[in-house]
């Protein structure tokens, strides 16, 4: 029995699978760095396969064609922004717009890009309504304590309280403050924390 061999083949077996993921990390993050850069349109392969230090046949075999490659950044992204946001605490004010912030630091410029391009691309169209609809359900969730009804004043709607969390939330509220206020980090918060207090303050 050939032990030291079959761990040696288990060996390269584990690094061949490695090495084609961060392959195919490198590809996706590609994708999005050329996405920040130019249009949707005028993203290639031969472009990606470049950025990305690979050929353009090592792109097709991971990802099939230019489709299959914008469908798969966009899952990639969006499951790196489930992650990170559904770390938010629920109805915890300060630590959940810490998470915000978190997020739109990080991939804010990506989204308003995203926006930018959203009535030129129904690809982008797509991506965009999903992170719409991926945000009411994370204010939903976040800002659930303040939203039952022994919470809420008299007079006052669920549905519109909701509308009015995620529009505070919203990344155009964090480019106002952040980018077109030049607020610090830390100003944007307290910000929010203080627009958002007459709706989480018990009546």
């Amino acid at each position: 029995m050939n032990v030291g061999g079959g761990t040696a083949r288990r060996y390269d077996n584990r690094k061949r699978a490695s090495n084609a993921a961060d392959t195919g990390r490198r590809i996706l993050e590609a994708t999005r760095e050329l996405f920040m850069e130019r249009p949707l349109s005028e993203i290639t392969l031969i472009a990606v396969a470049d950025r990305a230090g690979v050929t353009v046949q090592t792109v097709i075999r991971r990802f099939g064609d230019r489709s299959g490659l914008i469908d798969a950044a966009v899952e990639h992204t969006a499951a790196q922004v489930m992650a990170q946001r559904d770390a938010a605490p629920a109805g915890n004010v300060p630590g959940a717009i810490e998470n915000l912030l978190e997020h739109y630091e990080t991939t804010g410029a990506l989204a308003l890009k995203m926006l930018s391009e959203e009535g030129t691309s129904a690809a982008v169209a797509d991506m965009t309504e999903t992170g719409r609809r991926l945000h009411r359900l994370w204010c939903e969730r976040v800002f659930a304590p303040f939203l039952e009804d022994d919470f809420l004043p008299d007079g006052a709607e669920r549905g519109r309280r909701l509308a009015q969390f995620v529009a505070l939330c919203d990344v155009y509220t964090w480019k106002l403050l952040r980018l077109d206020a030049g607020l610090t980090r830390d100003q944007v918060a307290l910000s929010l924390i203080e627009m958002l207090e007459p709706f989480t303050r018990r009546p």
